[in-house]
């Protein structure tokens, strides 16, 4: 499935992966993020995080009534405020997706899947 945006010159799809991986790269830039994590718990682990070319599977990109809803699965850093850490996820995601390819995202659902102890 992919997004379709008319512009002036023509028709532009844009693959829903293209939009996951924009946004999780958004994503692992914010501060307390230590990485994302599987949306595919049993399959994948839990407890593993991905590596920046697998970032579209912790992302899931929903079309619904024109109006586009992503969920992503975080993995944070011990010691930081999980609900800051998620509203400048949602802000910067939203923001990046706004720039990068114009693209209103109605709803970034987030779902923290792990806390992880890093060493000092």
């Amino acid at each position: 499935m992919s997004i379709e945006m008319k512009t002036v010159y023509g028709q532009i799809d844009i693959s829903n992966d293209v939009i996951a991986t924009i946004a999780g790269g958004a994503a692992v830039d914010c501060y307390g993020i230590v990485g994302m994590a599987s949306k595919n718990q049993i399959k994948d682990g839990i407890t593993d995080i991905l590596r920046k070319d697998n970032f579209s599977r912790g992302v899931i990109v929903r079309q619904e009534n024109d109006e586009v809803h992503i969920d992503m699965y975080i993995i944070v850093g011990y010691g930081t405020k999980i609900s800051e850490i998620a509203h400048n996820v949602q802000s910067k995601v939203k923001y990046i997706l706004d720039k990068t390819i114009g693209l209103s995202v109605h709803s970034i659902n987030i779902f923290v899947q792990g806390v992880r102890v890093t060493n000092p």
